[in-house]
């Protein structure tokens, strides 16, 4: 039975959660087998962290705390590269948008 994983980070890229970070986003999650899902809320709503489309929706501001959560075989994996991914800043710190 897979357990649900969860973490947060706060947003520190000058443009948050737009085109280049979502991107990066959604293609380290889709290298991944379990459901991902984020928000900005720890509420929700959640959204498919695999959807591009989705993911540049929620329009996620630079200072805002990302929420997420993972079920499957390898969720602790993929929450803690998703988080890592967001913590350094999309590998993009002192890159102008």
């Amino acid at each position: 039975m897979s357990k649900t994983i969860l973490s947060s980070v706060v947003i520190t890229h000058d443009v948050g959660l737009h085109a280049r970070p979502s991107v990066k986003l959604t293609k380290l999650a889709k290298g991944f087998a379990s459901t991902i899902e984020i928000a900005v809320s720890a509420d929700g709503p959640w959204i498919d962290a695999k959807s591009i489309v989705k993911v540049m929706a929620m329009k996620a501001k630079q200072g805002s705390t990302l929420h997420m959560r993972a079920t499957g075989e390898d969720a602790q994996v993929a929450v803690d590269a998703l988080t890592e991914l967001v913590a350094r800043d999309f590998d993009e710190t002192g890159h102008a948008a």
